[in-house]
């Protein structure tokens, strides 16, 4: 204890403990802001294209069916975009959520056919264990990762080889007809003219969002996808951190799986084949940092949502899966050459030496 410390009962500030203070505000802040800014620009995106296909065909695009459409079939890509966004915020990724949704799906649908007149009990029963199945899957990437410590991008890119080729021992490779009664008709409802899938799309995102922003463990995601060193310094436990990023991730694809089969009653090993760049592309578009720090769950919502409306857009013109292809790159590239470029703007603004003030000349008396 200080001199000081003794007479004032107070610990003294040291001037580099006030310099981390004043960085690590700063750089919470700038990270605030460039979420801040990413969530903004999607919001533009998504009005943009509403009103791009609403001019161009407004009598089918705003039919009440092609709208509903729309929100019954971007809660699965929504929910598997929000998981990898969850894995990228700690600079890592997940390739596997195609794989750990799909094998939520053929669970659910294995189970039904044993049990052809599943009551609600049992139907909650069948989709608890499937959701489980995904959960474990997530919860087998956090352990390679964690605790073997394999990077990111190859534990995914394994266990999505793995789970893909026990999904296609056990089927066959044939698709599985035959879901829940009671699920079905869930897939079906509607909420005030909203279908509840879709409700259960913006529950989840909510519930993610709070977790991240709210939470210890959303702040220690945060920390480690801004600096790992730092946050093992920190005393974060850097192990407990990734098992829960990827068992949360895990139970994100799961929770798409039900949605999937819920939807369409079928489940196949090669459902969504194409689903694991679209995500990919949502979750960057909507303005997580593929190498981590920061992200928002409103920006990928958002990015979700303009990639469907895009596409329902497409389908309305009559064009392509190919043409809708170029159009996610294009979008892509132009975000990210925009994000880049305001980067350097702000990066060579900084380091742009102020030139001092001139004195006054002084004035005979």
């Amino acid at each position: 204890m200080t001199p000081t410390e003794r007479t004032t009962g107070r610990p003294t500030t040291t001037p580099g403990r006030v310099n981390d203070e004043v960085d690590a505000r700063t750089r919470s802040l700038v990270s605030r802001v460039q979420m801040e800014r990413g969530t903004l620009r999607m919001l533009v995106l998504t009005v943009a294209a509403f009103l791009l296909f609403t001019i161009l065909n407004p009598s089918v695009f705003l039919d009440p069916l092609n709208i509903v459409n729309m929100a019954v079939a971007a809660p699965e890509i929504g929910l598997l975009a929000i998981a990898v966004m969850v894995a990228m915020l700690t600079g890592g990724i997940d390739l596997s959520v195609v794989a750990i949704a799909n094998a939520t799906g053929i669970t659910i649908s294995a189970l039904s056919t044993h049990f052809p007149h599943a009551g609600g009990a049992t139907t909650g029963l069948i989709v608890v264990v499937g959701f489980l199945v995904g959960l474990l899957g997530g919860v087998v990437n956090g352990l390679l990762i964690s605790r073997v410590g394999i990077t990111p991008i190859l534990a995914t890119l394994g266990t999505m080889q793995l789970f893909n080729g026990l999904a296609i021992v056990y089927t066959g490779g044939k698709t599985l007809y035959g879901v829940p009664r009671q699920l079905t008709t869930f897939g079906e409802a509607t909420l005030a003219g909203i279908p509840l899938l879709f409700i259960v799309f913006v529950l989840a995102a909510v519930a993610v969002a709070v977790v991240l922003n709210r939470t210890p463990l959303g702040l220690k995601l945060f920390l480690q996808g801004s600096n790992e060193k730092a946050a093992q310094y920190s005393g974060i436990r850097l192990t407990r951190t990734l098992m829960a990023t990827y068992a949360l991730s895990g139970a994100l694809s799961a929770l798409a799986g039900v949605v999937i089969v819920a939807r369409n009653p079928t489940a196949s090993a090669d459902y969504g084949s194409s689903y694991v760049l679209l995500v990919i592309v949502i979750a960057i578009l909507g303005g997580t940092n593929p190498s981590g720090g920061f992200g928002t769950v409103t920006g990928v919502v958002l990015a979700t949502l303009t990639l469907q409306i895009v596409q329902t857009g497409f389908n309305i013109m009559r064009l392509s899966n190919y043409e809708y292809a170029i159009a996610q790159g294009v979008i892509l590239i132009l975000t990210l050459v925009v994000d880049q470029v305001s980067r350097r703007r702000r990066v060579n603004k900084r380091a742009t030496p102020r030139r001092p003030s001139e004195p006054k000349p002084e004035v005979a008396q």
